[in-house]
C-alpha cells in the first residue's frame, strides 16, 4: 500500500491482544506488508499521530492509515477520531473503525466525524478473520491522499 510513491504506515489502536494478533495475521495473509505500529492506549496513539503537543505537525510528511477500536481503556475511540479529523494536518488520514459495537447511532456518529470505513467485529473467529482478510484486500488497492 503506497501513497504517491511513499510507504503507508498502519497505526493499529486496539487494546485486545487477541484481536490485534488476528488483525495483523489476516492483513499479512492478504498480502499487505506495510509496517504496523500497534497501540493499546488512545493517548499514546494520539501522541504518535499528532505529536506530543497534539498540533498535528508531526504528521505533515507521513502517510498513515489508522485502524481504530472504539472501546479503549484510557479514552473513547470517538474522541480519538474527532481529534484526528479536526486537525488540519491529519484530517485526511483514512480511519477504519473496527469495533464490536453495532449501534446505529454510534456508526452514524463515526461517519459524521469523518470515519472512512466502519467494520463491526464479528463475535466468531472465522467471521472476524474473513472481515480482516477483506480489509487487507481493500488495503492493497486503496490510495492514501
Amino acid at each position: 500500500m503506497k501513497a504517491t510513491g511513499q510507504e503507508v504506515t498502519i497505526v493499529m489502536i486496539e487494546d485486545d491482544e487477541g484481536h490485534a494478533r488476528l488483525i495483523e495475521k489476516n492483513v499479512r495473509r492478504a498480502g499487505v506488508h506495510n509496517e504496523i505500529v500497534p497501540f493499546t492506549l488512545g493517548s499514546q496513539a494520539l501522541d504518535f499521530i499528532l505529536g506530543e503537543k497534539r498540533d498535528g505537525v508531526a504528521n505533515k510528511d507521513r502517510y498513515l492509515l489508522v485502524l481504530l477500536d472504539l472501546n479503549l481503556p484510557d479514552m473513547s475511540g470517538i474522541d480519538i477520531l474527532q481529534q484526528i479529523k479536526s486537525n488540519e494536518h491529519s484530517r485526511r488520514l483514512p480511519v477504519v473503525v473496527l469495533t464490536t459495537t453495532d449501534d446505529e447511532r454510534e456508526i452514524q456518529k463515526c461517519y459524521d466525524l469523518g470515519a472512512n470505513v466502519y467494520i463491526t467485529k464479528p463475535v466468531d473467529y472465522e467471521g472476524f478473520a474473513t472481515a480482516i482478510r477483506n480489509l487487507g484486500l481493500f488495503f492493497s488497492v486503496i490510495q492514501v491522499p
